[in-house]
């Protein structure tokens, strides 16, 4: 079975205030998008797709290994792995879809993710519990409900695929959709979409004080 690994590298960062693409944000002393790229590889990816901002594609490549492909991005999550799959065609049996500011996730984690689809599943995404009370809250912002937590789970990367599935299902979907992951791409399709275990070192790197938290685990 072989597995091409695709980064989604090209967004802004605004909110982490970096004034650069986020991916390229230092922790540890390394840019967040080779630490993704690291995290693939050690679970069992060797080949990696990574979908860049194109005004940055230069500084991109004085980053990461030689033999990592890059593919320039579009305005929105969706386009750009649209435009990854289309550099994937006719290479991989399965393909996992990984977010550059994942960086700390485990290669367990990925390879766990892999298992899954050697096992047959057509699409799977790993998932941690919901620990906290969760609430519905209303238009004034007071409590409106209380969710049962016992079957939510909050979605992480790498989310894997069968190869054709995936491609199917972005051919399928509008050029002008946006959704929030790929699992919501396939499920648009009617596929359905099993979970494994993930990793809370998989935490995504959105605001400053994710960033300081990362750095934290990188120095133990």
């Amino acid at each position: 079975m072989h597995a091409v690994g695709i980064v989604a590298a090209a967004g802004s960062g605004l909110r982490l205030g970096a004034g650069r693409s986020k991916a390229l944000v230092q922790l540890g002393g390394r840019a967040l998008v080779c630490w993704a790229v690291d995290s693939l590889r050690d679970g069992g990816v060797n080949d990696v797709v990574v979908a860049v901002p194109v005004r940055e594609q230069s500084l991109f490549a004085t980053v990461l290994p030689m033999d990592v492909r890059l593919v320039a991005g579009g305005r929105t999550r969706t386009a750009s792995v649209r435009a990854a799959l289309a550099a994937v065609r006719g290479r991989a049996d399965v393909v996992l879809v990984h977010d550059a500011a994942r960086p700390l996730t485990p290669p367990d984690a990925v390879a766990r993710v892999l298992a899954a689809l050697e096992g047959g599943a057509r699409a799977v995404v790993p998932v941690v519990p919901v620990v906290d009370t969760t609430v519905v809250v209303d238009d004034s912002g007071a409590v409106a409900d209380t969710v049962p937590r016992e079957t939510l789970r909050r979605v992480q990367t790498p989310q894997g695929f069968e190869h054709a599935t995936l491609a199917a299902a972005y051919d399928r979907l509008g050029d002008d959709a946006e959704l929030t992951d790929d699992a919501a791409v396939v499920r648009a399709a009617g596929v359905q979409v099993v979970t494994v275990a993930g990793d809370e070192r998989a935490a995504k790197i959105t605001v400053p004080h994710d960033l300081e938290l990362a750095e934290l685990q990188v120095r133990r």
